[in-house]
């Protein structure tokens, strides 16, 4: 019953949050044939947005004159001919698929976990990315698809979100959820991958606070938020923040200390449906605001939601061919 009511409980805060301020919407389209901007995110000079397609490229926009342009690939494998502007999933072996991002501020350094090939780095000058690992504990990465940077320390957090299924079974709806997920960190100083935890039934999603006290990452199939303690008497451990009405993915910092957004996709199978959504909570798990995406996003799920200082959201969804950007009135 404590559950269900907590269920409730958020289901019907639309009614007590503030209205939503973001109502002024512009979509930047990505170049031709391509589509999947998974994540996306700015850089240090606030320049972008980047993102993840899936070709297998990161692309930079530049301006409305320019628009995006080619910085960098994951794959070594990866040829141009086969795989430019591919939207088969079965390439992603050979061309890679970025999946998640996060800048290191200080060196430059834009961390990648690719869902296919492991975590890799790209530097200012884009290029070939620098793999860092494929596997952690003697166990391959199988579905990595969320990382965020300690700013303070460099080290980095990320998510295999299944040790027996990939994206392509997600895509494709053929997959029975498992609980073999983990959460991950790497250290650039040491260059050592430690698993924090493990058992999570598709987690995605990591985001360090800005104390550095605890990482949240999501839980897909359960339908909630997750918190790993760092520091403190609960260090090591793992705790339910806060149940959710629909499926979170990715969890992003917004610009107000102690407070992030979550995308959740809330999908209905009789009929099939998806109603795309975006909660911004704080680190007690209350929630405060909720934005629907549904007149741009219409039955598309939504997989990232970035919101940075001037009041702007960035939008990914790996089913789109543009990224969404919402702005304050």
């Amino acid at each position: 019953m404590a559950i269900l009511s907590i269920f409730y409980s958020v289901a019907f805060l639309p009614h007590l949050l503030p209205i939503d301020p973001y109502s002024k919407f512009t979509q930047v389209n990505l170049p031709p044939g391509s589509i999947g901007p998974e994540s996306v995110a700015l850089d240090r000079f606030n320049q972008g947005p980047y993102v993840g397609v899936l070709d297998g490229t990161i692309l930079k926009y530049k301006g409305p004159n320019i628009g995006f342009v080619f910085l960098a690939y994951t794959s070594r494998n990866r040829t141009r001919e086969l795989c430019d502007v591919t939207t088969d999933p079965n390439l992603g072996p050979i061309c890679g698929w970025p999946f998640g991002f996060s800048f290191n501020v200080v060196t430059g350094f834009l961390y990648v976990v690719d869902v296919f090939l492991g975590l890799s780095k790209v530097g200012t000058e884009g290029g070939n990315a620098t793999l860092i690992a494929n596997s952690a504990g003697g166990v391959p990465f199988q579905f990595l698809n969320g990382v965020d940077v300690d700013q303070f320390t460099g080290d980095v957090y990320f998510t295999d979100a299944s040790q027996t299924i990939d994206i392509r079974n997600i895509t494709s709806g053929n997959y029975v959820p498992d609980s073999t997920g983990r959460l991950l960190k790497y250290s650039p100083i040491t260059g050592e991958v430690k698993v924090l935890a493990g058992g999570f039934s598709l987690p995605g999603g990591p985001v360090i606070s800005v104390d550095r006290k605890f990482v949240l990452f999501a839980e897909f199939s359960n339908r909630r938020i997750m918190k790993y303690w760092l520091t403190g008497n609960k260090a090591n451990t793992v705790e339910v923040l806060l149940y959710l009405p629909g499926n979170p993915i990715k969890i992003k910092k917004a610009p107000e200390p102690g407070e992030f957004w979550v995308a959740v996709d809330i999908i209905a199978q009789q009929p099939s449906s998806v109603t795309p959504l975006g909660y911004k909570f704080n680190s007690t798990g209350g929630i405060l605001l909720i934005k629907e995406f549904e007149g741009q996003y219409n039955n598309i799920r939504v997989n990232v939601v970035q919101e940075y200082i001037g009041g702007k959201l960035y939008i990914g969804s790996r089913e789109a061919k543009f990224v969404g950007i919402y702005s304050k009135w």
